[in-house]
């Protein structure tokens, strides 16, 4: 799959979407959820394909959706948040 192909199977609403990238609704993300990680069993593909220190970075700097603390070590987004992202990004 190429760049062009990623970004619209990202943003597309058909079943294919829901089949590959499946996202609830509502709720949250974890960062592993939204980067991904391939090194998992199944690799969990990434919806936004950068590397965790430049998320972390894009997210102090305002590029990325605001992280929500639920705990000490637990940080999460909103699935809205990165689906408007995504939509963003798509349109540029």
């Amino acid at each position: 799959m190429n760049k062009a192909q990623h970004k619209r199977s990202l943003t597309d609403n058909s079943s294919d979407y829901q089949t590959e990238y499946p996202l609830p609704q509502t709720g949250f993300l974890r960062l592993h959820q939204i980067i991904g990680n391939p090194k998992a069993k199944p690799p969990i593909p990434a919806l936004i394909p950068v590397g965790k220190s430049t998320w972390w970075e894009g997210c102090r700097s305002g590029r990325f959706p605001e992280p929500i603390k639920i705990g000490n070590r637990i940080t999460v987004w909103r699935v809205q948040d990165i689906k408007d992202y995504i939509k963003q990004q798509d349109s540029l």
